[in-house]
């Protein structure tokens, strides 16, 4: 008995831990032109990233600007603020990356295959790559901020 409540009591505080290191992308981050502030949240294990500010500089007759670059027509009409740009990461503890999603990038109106790190507490690497092949890629820079 005394080894299945020590188990037990191990098991929990092994999953706090590799939850508490997958939340640490958890908040607001500035994009790295600072233009853009894009909060990550959690729905399961899964991980995404949503566009909720845009400084006022890049609107178009004081609204946001739209997702003109879309490859679809259906969705171009539609504003950059609210959009979800980072989808269905997971958190791999052995690499402590957050991997398997993907980023859109609503410039090209391209989506990439993307994988990021941390850096510090302070300081969100993302990778964006083609063809699965990571070394073929973009890295860019984002930094924790509030909204």
């Amino acid at each position: 008995m005394k080894k299945i409540l020590i188990l037990s009591i191990l098991a929990f505080y092994a999953t706090s831990a590799f939850s508490q290191a997958s939340e640490r992308i958890l908040g607001v981050w500035w994009n790295d032109e600072k233009t853009s502030k894009i909060e990550i949240t959690q729905e399961g294990e899964k991980f995404f990233g949503t566009i909720v500010y845009m400084i006022p500089e890049k609107y178009e007759n004081g609204e946001p600007p739209k997702d003109d670059e879309n490859p679809d027509p259906a969705l171009r009409d539609r504003s950059i603020v609210g959009l979800q740009i980072l989808k269905d990461f997971t958190y791999d503890a052995k690499s402590k990356e957050w991997g398997d999603g993907t980023i859109y990038d609503p410039k090209s109106g391209k989506t990439y295959d993307c994988y990021g790190w941390m850096e510090s507490d302070d300081e969100l690497k993302l990778k964006g790559y083609v063809v699965g092949i990571k070394w073929l890629g973009k890295k860019t820079s984002w930094s924790r901020t509030t909204l």
